[in-house]
């Protein structure tokens, strides 16, 4: 990759990163229904001014037959089941399940075609990440510190990033991300709206709750949407899909570091094998595969 698109690799990574820790602490005060709500109303109001002046807004509109799909597997459902699994588990840990993206894209692209996901050290890193993934699982389940059920709701929410990202790339690439993902918020905010009075907090949150939300709502929800997709037109949805690799790292140091999460054999094994595993996976392919 280039050093401009290393920088957008890493600063994303980051920026999805940190959602795990502003989720950590704001589940304790709010519901996931209202946190999930409150970040697509706060990184809708940044992004539909945006595609307005952009002019692009009325074809996302148009295309709502892949928008409102992209919501649902983007949005919808795995922004909700990885708030509420971090009701029972640490955030480094969820950090590290969605980092199980790579190998689902890399099935659904070859799918689609790409046979340059399976060249030979993209799919070592692949599977390099992948066996830091299954020893992290392993051993974090056996051990009874994390729920199951919660850790399978990670997976699901991987899962439906991978095939909504692959979707859209592939249905719609004419359609400008900002917009679409504008247009993909409001659907979300649509969806949850009816549940804001049943969840609504008793109590005003706290500083620390709300300001976790505004937070969660510019940086990961808005400005990291608008840098992945200038990414992966650079480098393809496979290859970009791998920054979650480097969430990873972020969300379990954030963890270990500001909320005091402790640093588990599971992690110790798993991470450094995710990192490796990244690097070699978003290697550029100079060969073609046999």
């Amino acid at each position: 990759m280039s050093r401009r698109n290393w920088f957008l690799f890493i600063l994303i990574g980051f920026l999805w990163g940190i959602p795990y820790l502003l989720i950590k602490v704001a589940v304790d005060e709010l519901s996931p229904t209202i946190i999930v709500l409150s970040r697509v109303v706060i990184g809708s109001l940044i992004l539909i001014p945006m595609a307005m002046r952009l002019g692009s807004l009325m074809p996302a509109i148009k295309a709502w037959r892949y928008v409102i799909p992209y919501a649902i597997g983007e949005m919808i459902a795995p922004w909700f089941l990885i708030t509420a699994a971090e009701e029972n588990m640490s955030s480094g840990l969820a950090g590290l399940l969605v980092a199980t993206v790579p190998i689902w894209a890399t099935l659904i692209a070859s799918m689609h075609g790409d046979k340059t996901v399976w060249q030979r050290k993209r799919l070592f890193g692949i599977l390099i990440g992948f066996i830091g993934i299954v020893l992290v699982v392993g051993i974090e389940s056996f051990s009874g510190r994390q729920s199951l059920v919660a850790i399978f709701m990670i997976l699901i929410a991987a899962i439906g990033y991978a095939w909504a990202v692959t979707m859209v790339t592939t249905k719609i690439p004419h359609i400008e991300p900002i917009s679409m993902n504008a247009v993909a918020m409001v659907y979300t905010m649509l969806a949850y709206l009816p549940f804001l009075f049943i969840y609504a907090p008793e109590k005003t949150p706290s500083i620390e709750a709300m300001g976790s939300v505004v937070i969660l709502g510019i940086f990961p929800t808005a400005l990291a949407f608008i840098l992945f997709f200038q990414l992966i037109k650079d480098i393809g949805t496979a290859r970009g899909s791998l920054v979650t690799y480097l969430n990873t790292a972020f969300a379990v140091m954030l963890g270990v570091i500001i909320l005091n999460e402790p640093f588990t054999v599971g992690m110790a094994v798993g991470l450094p094998l995710v990192l490796i595993g990244s690097y070699f996976a978003s290697r550029k392919v100079t060969t073609s595969v046999q």
